[in-house]
């Protein structure tokens, strides 16, 4: 799979609708993100566990506890997008949620446009236009 030149950044957004609900979904997309989630989820070194695997502990920010979450990791090319991807499946709190994706802003990843996700999986080849 050839990346298009300008995506070497790391994007991150609700995967969820946004809202108050049971869970939430915050996916993150690129190079950097299994380096962001292991800053976050000190408890296991998720750069060493298989892909496609699920792990509970608690997601922190420097010593703060942000929430109890399950983190999904996905190694690409055999991924939504083709890239790197991980999945942090959270509490369903607005406010939870932003505190999550502010914490990954903060350790290297943007925020995605709308679509964004979408349109890697396809110039990445993971999709053909009909699907996407």
């Amino acid at each position: 799979m050839n990346k298009l030149s300008g995506w070497d950044d790391t994007i991150v957004a609700l995967a969820t609708a946004p809202g108050i609900g049971a869970i939430g979904v915050i996916r993150l997309s690129g190079e950097k993100s299994f380096s962001i989630i292991n800053t976050l989820f000190p408890s296991k070194n998720l750069l060493q566990q298989p892909s496609h695997t699920l792990h509970v502990g608690f997601l922190k920010e420097e010593e703060t506890i942000l929430d109890e979450v399950v983190v999904s990791i996905y190694k690409g090319p055999k991924s939504y997008t083709g890239e790197d991807v991980v999945e942090i499946s959270c509490h369903g709190s607005p406010f939870v949620q932003q505190q999550i994706i502010n914490a990954c802003i903060k350790s290297g990843a943007r925020l995605a446009k709308a679509g964004e996700f979408t349109q890697r999986a396809f110039l990445n080849g993971k999709l053909d236009l009909a699907q996407a």
